[in-house]
């Protein structure tokens, strides 16, 4: 298969951290740096002298957060630090000698003692790992970075600022509001930027374990100065492995975190994925009465709108040691510099300053509590088998058997109906504009992680089911269920429609009628009349985690095509292979500049020969309303086959593909 290779870009790192930096302020400086750079589709590479000084779990931290700054891949070279790791986890002498060896004989080991070649790249950048500062990002983009000594002044932009990423749209004289409640016959109050979650999640971020036990040094001074965070704080721990537990507990550390609210939930992925569960019943009833930007602080990986929480409209990512601290503040709207984050126990006032761990500290507690056995013993079932996995008892059939009542599983319709004898091909014409949108819309957009409303269709199938509310779980849960995840598509409540004039929420217009529907409904009403649909959007259209059923559910849904100014690659990839075309508007245009309102219909047609389809041609879309416009069609080189099979399938084309004779040297 020929493939365009990918550009490569250098990130060179020199210098070291400052005392206090945390790895996650690290991660979230790079990540605003390639953002705006613009890395989508490509791999960066990470090299120079301060990649030496950056431990294996720091580096691990940076390369997860690949799909927020688009890459399709972040990646450090193997050194003296891998192999250290490789020890600390249990590996024996002669296995992590003959990695070296072998590494060292293919140049494919840096050793930072030796000259250093220079390396040709695609771009080049270059951060000195002294300029990185204490921060966090938000409140609805992870690439939205805030130094810590500015947040204050930015939150109070972002109540000023008109509705957007960066923007509550509060008028000033609400911006002051306090909602007082009863919390369990406890007097409470919150305000804007009050924290109501407080959570450290997600797999690198709880797998690091110098900003794990930065938070249980940050709890443990916390405790032993009389601070305590607030009963109404929803906090939680959940562990990216086994080994953290370990680690926490032999420090002594653990026992603060759990007097301060952090105890452990479980292991894996919680709220950054939108598990955070319910808040009480008296919070939400405070933040939806009086209309309260209410705040979550978490250690995560993405903070799109609506993915953590219905209820917290500002979602800010911090380090584990930070998001102990904001939980103790109980608020972001604070300037850790000048303001206390509460009053000890000797009735003083206790500043950030005197919570805070140093590098020393920090590293003191790894050495003395990270252990190779630690690691030995946790693994230990990847060999010997977990027994509650081996008990667990299978069926003899080769053949899955599905379960038509089931409401987690359900046989999706992909394969059915196929055919190896399709008709005459046909391409997308007259379809309707489901929803047209701006800038920046992710895959929690398009199909939310989170939990299921309860008057979104999903609820309403659910309960024709017989599911309980209480029972609902989240779509992430259900996305063995296509029938669920089809209805959920679209279905995030922070969603912006333009054929909705600014309104928020999964709805949109159904053309024909010019009834507001559901985004599900419209859909239907569309797939019934026999009439496509697509979608109008900005620039970075499907950025944000790569979930398959952020192309799943359109096509579920009968979207046959999205014309986007630009597309996260991965996401791209993922609509063609589901037979979704994806279109780039030409620079410098995009629906508003050609004036399209996403009233009219639109008709794309593209080759009957397969073997006339190539990456990056020229689509010419036409309207009923009398404009045409040109298309560059993004099915480039390394999803074509995808693309083709599908559309074979799917009765687009007319007769079977042999690869071996299209023009894209396939063999």
């Amino acid at each position: 298969m020929s493939m365009v290779l990918p550009g490569v870009v250098g990130f060179k790192l020199s210098g070291k951290l400052r005392d206090g930096v945390t790895a996650t302020d690290l991660v979230l400086t790079v990540t605003q740096i390639l953002r705006k750079h613009g890395v989508v589709g490509k791999f960066v590479e990470f090299h120079g002298d301060g990649v030496g000084k950056i431990s294996l779990a720091d580096r691990a931290t940076i390369a997860n957060m690949s799909p927020e700054y688009g890459a399709t891949m972040g990646f450090f070279p193997v050194d003296h630090v891998t192999l250290q790791y490789l020890k600390l986890t249990g590996r024996s002498d002669d296995t992590v000698a003959m990695i070296e060896a072998y590494l060292r004989a293919n140049n494919m080991f840096v050793d930072y003692n030796e000259p250093q070649q220079e390396r040709v790249y695609s771009s080049y950048l270059e951060l000195n790992l002294s300029d990185v500062e204490p921060c966090i990002s938000g409140p609805k983009r992870p690439h939205d970075r805030v130094p810590l000594k500015e947040m204050k002044a930015d939150w109070h932009s972002c109540l000023d600022n008109k509705v957007g990423f960066k923007g509550f749209a509060v008028p000033k004289e609400a911006q002051d509001k306090v909602a007082k409640f009863d919390f369990h016959g406890q007097p409470a109050e919150l305000r804007h930027g009050s924290v109501v979650i407080a959570a450290i999640t997600s797999c690198t971020n709880t797998s690091n374990p110098s900003v794990m036990l930065g938070a249980g040094l940050v709890a443990k001074k916390a405790c032993e100065l009389g601070l305590q965070v607030k009963p109404w704080v929803k906090t939680s721990l959940a562990p990216g492995s086994g080994v953290v537990t370990k680690y926490l507990l032999q420090s002594g550390l653990q026992k603060y975190l759990n007097e301060q609210g952090f105890n452990i939930v479980g292991y894996g992925c919680t709220t950054c994925i939108g598990n955070s569960g319910d808040l009480d019943e008296s919070v939400g009833a405070a933040i939806t009465d009086n209309d309260i930007i209410a705040s979550a602080v978490l250690s995560g990986n993405r903070n799109f709108e609506g993915r953590v929480h219905a209820l917290t409209r500002a979602n800010y990512l911090a380090s584990p040691p930070l998001v102990v601290a904001y939980a103790l503040a109980g608020t972001v709207d604070i300037d850790f510099e000048k303001e206390p984050i509460g009053v000890g126990k000797d009735g003083k006032n206790v500043y950030f300053r005197d919570i805070w761990p140093s590098t020393e500290e920090i590293a003191e507690a790894v050495q003395s509590s990270v252990l190779p056995e630690m690691f030995k013993s946790t693994y230990k079932s990847v060999t010997e088998g977990n027994p509650m996995w081996n008990d667990l008892d299978v069926p003899e059939s080769k053949l899955y058997a599905w379960d038509p009542n089931s409401t987690y599983i359900h046989q999706p319709p992909y394969f059915k109906n196929m055919t190896m004898d399709p008709p005459g091909a046909h391409g997308v014409k007259d379809a309707y504009c489901l929803l047209n949108f701006g800038d920046s819309i992710t895959t929690d957009h398009i199909s939310p992680a989170g939990s299921i409303h309860k008057d979104s269709p999903a609820a309403k199938f659910l309960l024709d089911h017989g599911v309980d509310r209480k029972d609902f779980n989240s779509y992430g849960s259900r996305r063995g269920n296509d029938e669920i995840m089809a209805r959920g598509t679209f279905a995030n409540i922070r969603i912006v429609n333009k054929l909705l004039k600014g309104e928020v929420g999964p709805h949109t217009v159904h053309i024909p009628t010019g009834e507001k529907l559901s985004v599900f409904d419209a859909a239907s009403r569309y797939k019934a009349a026999g009439q496509d649909t697509i979608v109008l959007a900005g620039a970075e259209y499907g950025s944000g985690s790569s979930r398959d059923w952020a192309a799943k559910g359109p096509m579920l849904l009968g979207v046959k095509a999205v014309i986007a100014k630009s597309f996260e690659r991965i996401h791209r990839s993922n609509l063609v292979g589901m037979g979704i075309i994806p279109l780039c508007f030409k620079a410098g245009e995009d629906a508003d500049t050609l004036q399209l309102t996403g009233h009219e219909r639109y008709t794309i047609d593209l080759p009957n020969d397969i073997n006339e389809i190539r990456p990056g041609q020229d689509v010419t879309v036409k309207t009923d309303s009398g404009k045409s416009f040109t298309c560059t069609a993004r099915f480039d080189t390394e999803v074509i086959v995808h693309f083709m099979h599908f559309m074979y399938m799917n009765q687009f084309i007319r007769k079977p593909i042999r690869l071996c004779e299209t023009s894209f040297g396939f063999l």
